[in-house]
């Protein structure tokens, strides 16, 4: 995995920046690449690199990597399952890659095939690949949004573009204004998107599935936006243990040491155990807490892993790990964070890290797209049973999932800052087309719910992790969040995924669970949804005083609603988590 970056300008137009600053841009993402280091400096073009080397880990990997004929030059994080696949079919036609690195797989199926190459790639990726013949750039991000890649067009001459936000902040002309709507809608979804809008005013981020192309050959910048990638009408036949099976394998190739998260649910489990039919030395992290209410937070892993026959680690994560943590998290990324687990996942990654491993398999992406969210089926589905059909189901989506209610804003925010929010205008009519874009590709009303789940849920959990693991030189892959697993969920008939009992019962997962139900422990496979536990509802009030120091929050923010918060967060421990978050970032930046 890696951290890249890079400014192209307009035919004409001289890069505002030089190989200093560009250098400096780069290595703010060291953590993303910390083996090596490259630079490529062209006609109105700078490109640089940050490598984790986990395939092919010699200088031949080095990026920027360029075609034999110069034309094409790549940045690109990632990896490639179906790598040997895609170098086949390229041999066939007369390229013959020099290396054994899927960056130069990628990079000659760019050269060969240029943006029809993305229906041949199946992986985890972000890249940007660099035409000098036609001045042209590429932005690609892959269809599920695994890899995170953000940008932002100075005066439609100059664009640039990183891995994360915090390296564009650091080009002179592009300043940490906040993007009210974005800041809003964190507030009620806790994610650090809105669409394509960040949490800085005029810096985008690529869709999951997103290819855009910028022609860079006139004065101005011509710009390209088009998603390609649409799971609704296409699926993977097969046996659905035979389709994970498959995925877990491909998800395996490495040349550096390789463990899995194993928190003790469905996903974890049953991914660690396929890799441990390849990898009989597989060893498994587990993070958590251990305080008088949830004693027992280690023992479905401790099981899972005793069955699975796996080296297993226990990582504890005390009150004061939490805050320091927390707090130090939000520091390096310069964003909020999502959720409270990425404190969990960044503790569990440095452990493993430290003890030699560089890959660690992980289980996101089965329950948005095999059902794993009982409560909110079980409410989407009477709410269907009550509406019409044209009812806004992505409004109630947002009701659903809020930790902070959009009517609930007129009593936290100011006028001023709900006037800048826009109402939260975006964030509904996002939530709305979503669900909107499920019902009219076919699908029925309860699946067009769990489509919603996979849009915005999954993207901002893929991004928790990508955020929370590189942070500490970790590359995280998801095997259930594969495009072969995707197409052959997307297949399968929602009664397959998910069913609602009388009374309030339901059962998730239906077709993964049945797939597993002789691999692993019975307590596992009937396991509700779990993942890396933490009691931060306790200990949310340990951060309270940031509320008061932070003039982002102080402006606002309502001052009585800053005083209830500080008085009882744990009470109120929906409002300040993303309360508390806004105002570590705020402080971050303005003071």
């Amino acid at each position: 995995m890696c951290g890249l970056v890079g400014v192209v300008a307009a035919s004409g137009t001289r890069l505002s920046i030089d190989e200093r600053v560009l250098t400096r841009m780069r290595d703010r993402l060291v953590h993303r690449g910390p083996d090596d280091a490259g630079l490529f400096m062209g006609e109105g073009v700078g490109l640089g690199h940050r490598r984790l080397a986990v395939i092919d880990p010699t200088p031949a990997g080095r990026q920027p990597m360029s075609t034999p004929d110069g034309r094409w030059t790549i940045v690109y994080n990632g990896e490639l399952y179906n790598d040997a696949d895609v170098r086949q079919t390229l041999s066939s036609e007369g390229l013959r890659p020099r290396s054994d690195c899927d960056t130069e797989t990628v990079l000659l199926a760019i050269g060969r095939w240029g943006v029809e190459a993305r229906r041949r790639l199946r992986g985890m990726y972000a890249f940007g690949a660099w035409d000098a013949e036609r001045r042209r750039l590429v932005l690609a991000r892959d269809p599920l949004g695994i890899k995170p890649l953000h940008f932002t067009v100075l005066n439609g001459r100059e664009i640039v573009f990183a891995s994360e936000v915090r390296a564009i902040l650091d080009h002179p002309a592009v300043g940490a204004v906040p993007d009210m709507a974005t800041a809003s809608g964190y507030l009620t979804n806790v994610r650090t998107t809105l669409d394509d809008r960040t949490l800085f005013e005029g810096v985008r981020t690529l869709r999951p599935g997103e290819w855009i192309e910028i022609d860079a050959s006139g004065d101005e910048l011509a710009m390209t936006r088009s998603s390609w990638w649409d799971d609704d009408h296409a699926s993977v036949e097969g046996d659905t243990r035979d389709v994970v099976r498959e995925a877990v394998f491909a998800h395996l190739r490495s040349d550096v040491p390789l463990c899995s998260l194993l928190s003790g649910g469905l996903d974890s489990s049953a991914i660690a155990r396929v890799a441990s039919e390849r990898a009989t030395d597989l060893r498994t992290y587990c993070s958590g807490a251990v305080t008088e209410e949830r004693s027992d937070d280690f023992s479905y892993a401790r099981e899972a892993a005793e069955w699975i026959g796996s080296v297993h680690t226990e990582v504890i994560v005390s009150r004061e790990d939490f805050i320091e943590k927390w707090a130090g998290l939000v520091d390096h990324l310069c964003t909020p964070l999502s959720t409270p687990n990425e404190v969990a996942i960044l503790a569990v990654a440095q452990k493993l890290r430290g003890e030699g491993n560089v890959v660690a398999l992980s289980g996101e992406g089965a329950d948005e797209l095999f059902a794993g969210y009982s409560l909110s089926l079980a409410g989407a589905e009477r709410w269907i049973e009550t509406t019409p059909d044209e009812a806004d189901g992505g409004g109630f989506e947002l009701q659903a999932a809020a930790w902070v209610p959009i009517a609930m804003k007129p009593s936290l925010l100011t006028d001023d800052a709900i006037v800048a929010a826009g109402g939260d205008a975006e964030l509904r009519s996002w939530y709305a087309e979503v669900y909107r874009d499920g019902v009219r590709s076919g699908l029925t009303r309860l699946d067009a719910h769990r489509h919603v789940h996979q849009r915005i849920n999954l993207e901002g959990l893929l991004r928790r992790l990508d955020t929370s693991t590189m942070a500490a030189s970790v590359e995280g892959r998801t095997p259930l969040a594969d495009q072969v697993v995707a197409l052959h969920a997307a297949g399968l008939p929602m009664e397959r995924k998910f069913i609602a009992y009388p009374g309030g019962a339901s059962h998730t997962k239906i077709a993964l669970r049945e797939a597993f139900a002789n691999d692993l422990p019975p307590s596992i496979v009937r396991r509700p949804k779990a993942s890396f536990p933490l009691p931060f509802q306790a200990w949310v009030g340990d951060a309270v005083e940031t509320l008061r120091d932070s003039s982002f929050v102080n402006a606002v923010f309502r001052p009585e609603a800053i005083e209830q918060l500080t008085r009882d967060p744990g009470g109120l421990w929906n409002i300040a988590w993303p309360a508390l978050n806004l105002a570590m970032w705020g402080r971050r930046w303005w003071g």
